[in-house]
Formats: structure tokens, sequence, C-alpha cells
């Protein structure tokens, strides 16, 4: 009689073994993982409603200094109202003196055998006409005029022969200028 050994069921069982073990390890792995994934959406959970109850907190803190918030910013406006009438108050005195000065500065530039017969004004554009013996007078009163920190780009517009008065004709002419603002002019000095 010949005994016979059978090899196989052996590795069968170690086959098994092996994949007994494996399946245990693998469902070992699975149960840490859920573990994990529980503690951690548990962690999740209570930081979301931390932050929701931090969220509501400023909510009621907000609406709680709402009615403060209005009253800053009516103040605010008024404050900024009441700051332009104080700069258009300031504004205006320190103007106070301009056109008295824009005066003064063309009396002290009119040579003698000059006159200015008409001034207009129109925004910061200054138009003289006037009468003189003769032209080099003129020229004179516009060199005096370029040289005045009042007055900018003075131009010669035209001249004209004027009426005969006592056997000299009269030149008449017109000077526009650009008039620089004398309140600039007093606060740089």
């Amino acid at each position: 009689m010949i005994m016979e050994i059978n090899l196989l069921p052996h590795r069968e069982a170690r086959r098994a073994a092996d994949l007994r073990e494996t399946l245990a390890v693998l469902a070992l792995g699975l149960v840490v993982v859920a573990a994990g994934i529980f503690f951690m959406a548990k962690s999740v959970s209570s930081d979301l409603a931390n932050a929701e109850a931090s969220v509501a907190q400023l909510q009621a803190d907000i609406d709680r200094y709402k009615p403060q918030q209005v009253l800053v910013q009516e103040f605010k406006t008024q404050k900024k109202e009441l700051q332009d009438k104080l700069d258009i108050i300031a504004s205006l005195e320190r103007a106070r003196s301009g056109p008295v000065r824009i005066l003064d500065e063309l009396s002290a530039n009119v040579p003698e055998r000059l006159w200015l017969t008409s001034i207009k004004t129109q925004g910061k554009g200054i138009e003289l006409e006037g009468q003189s013996l003769d032209t080099g007078v003129v020229a004179d009163f516009l060199r005096g005029m370029n040289t005045s920190p009042f007055f900018s780009n003075v131009d010669l517009d035209k001249t004209s022969g004027g009426k005969i008065v006592r056997g000299v004709r009269l030149v008449n002419f017109v000077i526009r200028a650009d008039m620089e603002s004398p309140v600039e002019e007093t606060e740089a000095s």
C-alpha cells in the first residue's frame, strides 16, 4: 500500500489563512479609517457650530450698534457741511481784498499820458481799453503789466488812431490779460 500524501490542502489552508489575515487587516483598516472620518466630522461640525455662534454674536453686535452708526454718519455729514461752509467763508475772507489789490496794481502800472477808459473782467480774464498820447507809452504799460505778479499772458489786442485833441491824435488800445489770484500771492508771502 502506497501512502498518498496530499500537499494541496496544506497549501490551500495556507492560502485561506493568508486570505483571512488580509481580510482582517483590511477590516481593521476600514474601522480605523471610519473612526478617523467620524472624529474629523465631529470636529468639523463642532468648529462649524462655533463659527455659526460667533457669526450670530457678531450680527447681534452689529444690530445693536446700528443706531449709533446712523448717528455717526449724520454727524459726519453735518461736519462736512460745516467744514464746507467754513472753507467758503475763509476763501471769501481771503479774496475780499482781491479786487482792491488788482486795481491798486493797475494804478501803480499806469504811466502818465495814458488813460484807462474801460475795465472788463470775465472769469480770470481782464480787458483794458484806454487812450494814450503815443504807442511808446502803451508799450511801457504792457512791460509794467508783464512784470506784475497779478497779470499773465498780457497781450496788446489792437491799437487804432483815435480822435484829435488839441492837435494831438490819441491812440486807442485794447489789452487782454489773465489775472493771477492775489489770494495765492498773499498766502505765499
